[in-house]
């Protein structure tokens, strides 16, 4: 049996040469691949929620494996309707559903997402940057920024409903043209039919990947892929044309009467000439023998830039919708889809505001306007102005109750972690200061919350906590609190503040990389050892798991139990046991029966492995 890499090489290199991929269903009976999918989701959120059973990742073993393959190898394997819930959305009061499959179903999905990520990752287009290894928000704002230089149209446009309305033939057709499997092809047509339950009803799923399923976000990228080839084939070739655009007459006539007047010893007539020159495009912005047409995707999002006539951007979003209903039965969203003149207004593009810059002041040391045309990537302001709502009461900063009972060092990680998500992704603005504000509301928010849970005042806070923070980028003043561990251990430290608000077009936030070849990950050697990390047992091994480490630390436990020692003094979330130990675990009576040299047992682990 192949382990999980060789196979998804060979399945990679198939993608890669465009050619078909045959018998694919029986790759489903590798137990490698199965531990390969339950390394990378384990740690996941969702892996402890249940669906429509009770079924969760805790207790997962080989065993469960071997039914799964065992019900595929004989077609018996049946999905699960997901359970639908309801989450809000961000800036909104509408809720987007959320489907949350049962644990089986998810290892499963991961399995098949692996398969279709390495087969047709190699043929998706350059243009799409949503949920791809290696691509993500920034990789895409930033091919914006370098080159669609001089654009003079956004069209920005989103899908309406995307995931909840692909049409499941259309899909299945789309996967039939390279897959030619149609064992695999029945399980994913299955999948798609499985249906959800809200409120315990069932509801049949007629159209629509359900979200949070973990193939979603590859099966609309297969489906939209269509759009990205139509785009590429059909309308760059049809609106790009033209080495580049003839000089402007305009500002040549200037040049020659500026150097007319200078030979002619008049240097403040040409002074003023070439002043002039600098308020007129040296090249002519309505050549009718130069077009540009660029275009990107993120999921169901894209935009395209365009340098030519208002009619023919008005053309080319009138094209893609056509396309859009009728090849693909989807409908772009009115409200959304927007033509935008580039100098004038901003376009919104993954929660930046995007615009083409005009100075015709700035020169550089040529002399050169060279700023004109570039793009510009900013924090929409409105954006600043959500992010400080939830700190602030009637305008005025306020602490967060709901956090009062964390511990000190929790609020200053918590606020800390905050406020650098939100500056890492805006990173690559060039009004990245406008974060300065939030920074202000966030840090009296800070102190005013650890203030009410302390009992004091805000200048105690800053008189006890405020420090001067040294970074790579400089010295802050900012809050620091330091908790002492035991002999032999660093402190643990929580910082605010000493976050720099500078440029940098080089940040990159991606998706997880596509990872082909690779090592094992540390619990799938634990499992493989097959040995209870309590008892040492080998019968009928399964793997603890609980949601997070604080929970080992539950009030009432004096003495913590053996198993909590444990996983506290490896801080692990996960804890390898038989079921015997498994159960004494959940019904709270497991006792330490042996005593497991750790060290030699982790030898064992990476020696079996």
């Amino acid at each position: 049996m192949r382990n999980a890499e060789t196979v998804l090489g060979i399945i990679h290199e198939r993608g890669k040469r465009g050619l078909p991929l045959e018998d694919v269903y029986r790759q489903l009976f590798n137990p490698d691949l199965f531990l390969k999918a339950y390394g990378k989701i384990y740690r996941n959120k969702g892996a402890m929620t249940p669906g429509a059973t009770d079924e969760t990742v805790d207790g997962m073993s080989k065993a469960k494996i071997d039914t799964i393959i065992h019900d595929l190898r004989y077609e018996r394997y049946r999905w699960m309707p997901v359970r639908r819930i309801h989450i809000e959305k961000k800036n909104s009061l509408k809720k987007r559903p959320l489907g949350i499959p049962r644990w089986s179903d998810k290892l499963l999905q991961e399995v098949v997402r692996l398969i279709l990520e390495a087969y047709y990752e190699p043929q998706f287009s350059p243009t799409s940057h949503g949920f791809r290894s290696g691509r993500g928000c920034h990789t895409a704002l930033s091919e914006i920024y370098s080159k669609w230089i001089g654009t003079k149209w956004f069209v920005e446009g989103d899908i309406a409903q995307c995931f909840d309305s692909l049409n499941h033939q259309i899909l299945l057709d789309i996967l039939k043209e390279k897959i030619k499997d149609n064992r695999f092809l029945r399980l994913i047509e299955n999948l798609l039919a499985a249906g959800y339950l809200e409120e315990w009803r069932y509801n049949a799923t007629l159209s629509g990947s359900p979200q949070g399923a973990i193939l979603s976000p590859i099966l609309a990228n297969i489906y939209l892929d269509k759009l990205d080839k139509f785009v590429e084939n059909t309308l760059i070739p049809k609106y790009n044309y033209g080495q580049g655009r003839q000089p402007n007459p305009e500002w040549q006539r200037l040049q020659r009467q500026a150097q007319r007047l200078k030979r002619k010893g008049l240097l403040v007539e040409a002074h003023i000439a070439r002043r002039l020159m600098q308020q007129v495009p040296s090249l002519d912005p309505l050549d009718p023998n130069y077009r540009r047409l660029r275009y990107i995707r993120y999921a169901d999002d894209w935009l395209i830039g365009f340098s030519g006539p208002h009619q023919e951007a008005e053309d080319i979003k009138r094209e893609i919708g056509t396309f859009v209903r009728e090849h693909l039965k989807l409908e772009l969203s009115e409200t959304k889809t927007l033509i935008s003149h580039a100098r004038t207004e901003a376009a919104r593009f993954l929660g930046y505001d995007i615009v083409v810059l005009n100075n015709n002041q700035k020169l550089d040391r040529r002399g050169h306007r060279s700023i004109n045309g570039q793009i510009g990537l900013r924090v929409p302001l409105d954006v600043v102005k959500s992010k400080c709502t939830r700190f602030l009461l009637h305008g005025k900063p306020i602490h967060r109750a709901e956090l009062v009972h964390d511990s000190v060092f929790s609020i200053v990680a918590h606020f800390q972690q905050e406020f650098r998500g939100i500056v890492e992704y805006y990173r690559l603005a060039y009004n990245l200061h406008q974060l300065n504000r939030l920074k202000w509301v966030m840090e009296r928010s800070l102190v005013q919350t650890l203030a009410h849970k302390l009992r004091v005042s805000v200048r105690t806070i800053y008189r006890r906590y405020q420090t001067t923070l040294q970074t790579h980028n400089g010295s802050y003043i900012g809050l620091q609190v330091t908790v002492e561990r035991g002999e032999g251990q660093k402190p643990l430290i929580a910082n605010w503040g000493g976050i720099s608000l500078s440029r940098n077009m080089k940040a990159v936030l991606n998706d997880s990389p596509l990872r082909i070849v690779g090592s094992r990950t540390e619990l799938e050697r634990r499992l493989l050892a097959d040995t209870c990390e309590l008892c040492g047992s080998h019968e009928d091994v399964q793997v603890h798991h609980i949601r997070a480490l604080k929970d080992l630390h539950k009030k009432g436990r004096t003495p913590p139990p053996y198993w909590v020692e444990i996983m506290a003094s490896r801080q692990r979330k996960t804890l390898v046991v038989c079921r015997q130990c498994h159960m004494e675990i959940h019904a709270g009576q497991v006792t330490q029966r042996t005593t497991i040299d750790m060290e030699t047992l982790e030898s064992r682990v990476l020696r079996k492995a």
